[in-house]
């Protein structure tokens, strides 16, 4: 009998939030060991809880979400994020113009599949969020990581985005709330953003799916808020995050711009949304509950509230340690601290945060991961309670002060 491989499409995918790592944390708690599972913003085991309005909206629309909806999505669900998006300045926003999603995963995995073309070029963040780089290479992509300047808040370099414009650049993924930095991008940066892309005829894909997890005076700009009617954007959020739920898997993209110009595209997408079927019924029925109702977030983000408390606990902790340091997060649910090289020479964090793992337990990400060029930094997730956040580090600590003798 043949041997049975992968697809050669995965040669260049990689996924390594939950990657190789993971699988030794799992054969470590076979053995018996309890592992901190810091490498992975899901809230639900860290005791938040979806709020009861959602739960109670879902459970009371289950009697009818047994069949299949409109492959673009439930009416209502549409209609609530088309008047969120009104509500906040796009006033054009119609309900055809969104799609609804098994998460932002899913709808990411869909538009680029009916976007991208072998060999075409997308830029997209350095550090970022891996499966936009993965996605981008299964669909016959080739990803071009623009830098993020860590010297300058996290924020994106202009200077070199524009030198990595080639006539086979097609797309710009534009994260914000930025996930693994926490970087929330100012209003200058945003519009210089889009204004790259109007330049040299680029679709904007907005990752927004941290829009609602800002710190003191961090404010969010929608890019599609400046793209007016020239440039495409593609606009994505969904309820995981700030609603604390993320296995309803609701998510979203909006479509915005000169769609006359997209209808092809658009076609293409309307195919592979058809393909799927359609997306979980009963977590549709949650988001016009979620977009509409109380928004409970604020309690966390606020002064006293666990986000925010435990972001800004985390951030000061690490810069405690001798030879780290680490830019504030100003939004998401995470940190993404450095490894000063001349402390700490590692050739390979990915060795690293496995050496971690086995000596203190405790599970984060190697900065490479998020295809990152160096291998100095990680990233922390900072969804446990204060006690165990401060325990958490303090093993950090204790590790790295191994490494400095």
């Amino acid at each position: 009998m043949r041997r049975i491989v992968q697809s050669q499409k995965l040669q260049n995918v990689r996924y390594d939030v939950r990657g190789p790592i993971l699988v030794e944390a799992q054969r470590l708690e076979a053995e018996g060991h309890k592992i901190l599972k810091l490498n992975i913003g899901n809230t639900a085991p860290f005791g938040f809880e979806a709020p009861e309005a959602i739960v109670a909206d879902m459970v009371h629309n289950l009697p009818d979400s047994q069949g299949y909806a409109d492959s673009r999505g439930i009416y209502s669900a549409r209609t609530a994020v088309a008047q969120y998006y009104q509500a906040r300045g796009l006033r054009d926003t119609a309900v055809d113009d969104v799609f609804i999603g098994n998460g932002v995963s899913e709808l990411i995995t869909m538009v680029l599949q009916a976007f991208v073309d072998d060999g075409n070029e997308v830029l997209v963040p350095a550090p970022d969020y891996p499966l936009w780089t993965g996605a981008v290479s299964l669909s016959g992509g080739t990803p071009v990581h623009y830098r993020c300047d860590e010297s300058n808040g996290w924020n994106p370099d202009l200077e070199d985005i524009e030198a990595k414009i080639t006539p086979n650049t097609h797309a710009i993924v534009v994260i914000n709330p930025n996930n693994p930095t926490g970087a929330v991008y100012s209003e200058e940066t945003v519009r210089a953003l889009v204004d790259i892309a109007r330049r040299h005829d680029l679709v904007v894909m907005a990752d927004e799916i941290y829009e609602k997890i800002l710190f003191d005076d961090a404010v969010h700009h929608h890019a599609a808020t400046f793209a007016g009617d020239d440039v495409l954007c593609l606009t994505f959020s969904g309820l995981s995050k700030a609603y604390r739920v993320c296995g309803y898997r609701a998510g979203w993209v909006m479509i915005s711009g000169p769609q006359h110009l997209a209808t092809d595209f658009l076609e293409g997408l309307t195919l592979l949304s058809n393909m799927r079927m359609c997306a979980n019924v009963p977590a549709q029925h949650a988001i016009q509950t979620a977009l509409g109702g109380y928004q409970s977030v604020n309690e966390l983000i606020g002064q006293g509230g666990r986000f925010r408390e435990q972001s800004k606990l985390a951030w000061r902790l690490l810069g405690e340690i001798p030879g780290v340091s680490c830019v504030e997060p100003m939004g998401a649910l995470y940190c993404f601290p450095r490894l000063d090289p001349e402390v700490y020479p590692i050739d390979s964090d990915e060795d690293f945060v496995i050496d971690l793992l086995r000596a203190k337990k405790i599970l984060v990400t190697h900065g490479t991961g998020f295809n990152w060029f160096e291998p100095d930094h990680f990233r922390l997730v900072t969804l446990p309670d204060e006690e165990v956040l401060t325990e958490a580090i303090g093993r950090i600590a204790e590790h790295l002060a191994t490494l400095r003798a």
